[in-house]
């Protein structure tokens, strides 16, 4: 099959410095915040098995653009291709997640039962904790049915800001 080309560049924004690689087919992954680059170079190792990665803040602007604009409250959705490195089931549910609307949560069953597969809900959970494209596939709306914040790969302290981020900015957009 060849080598697949990964572009990879650090997005900052106030607090918020992430890591976002890219394919030619489409963003592919997401550091969590404050991560090293060597996550980036990790996640490849085990996603694609032929790769290079090549710093590139040119390859990535559309996705930094769009990420800044979400981050400052000015987008609510994403308008880019997502390439997905996963089995068929992590698909399903990764795809699932984008249909979330902006400022929603859900629980982990919802997104069982949207799959088509109700008992599924802790498969649900591993598929969700291992989606390499956080916020731009927003697995941070997806809250346990106990009302607790629940896990999130880039710690609750991330989660709980992107929630409050899209709150806010819902409510604020409701006013206007």
């Amino acid at each position: 099959m060849g080598i697949t080309n990964i572009y990879w560049g650090l997005v900052s924004h106030g607090d918020w410095n992430l890591h976002i690689a890219a394919t030619d087919k489409g963003v592919c992954y997401m550091s969590s915040n404050n991560s090293p680059v060597t996550d980036v170079a990790y996640w490849a190792r085990r996603s694609v098995s032929s790769h290079q990665l090549i710093n590139s803040p040119e390859k990535i602007q559309v996705y930094a653009d769009q990420l800044i604009s979400y981050l400052k409250g000015e987008l609510t959705k994403f308008s880019f291709t997502v390439h997905f490195y996963g089995t068929d089931f992590q698909q399903a549910v990764w795809n699932e997640l984008m249909r979330i609307p902006y400022g929603a949560r859900v629980h982990y069953s919802d997104i069982a039962d949207a799959i088509g597969n109700p008992t599924a809900v802790r498969a649900v959970g591993t598929a969700i904790g291992s989606n390499p494209v956080t916020i731009f596939v927003p697995c941070h709306r997806v809250v346990p049915s106990n009302g607790k914040l629940g896990g999130y790969r880039g710690g609750p302290d991330m989660k709980l800001s992107l929630l409050r981020l899209e709150h806010n900015n819902k409510n604020s957009q409701a006013v206007t």
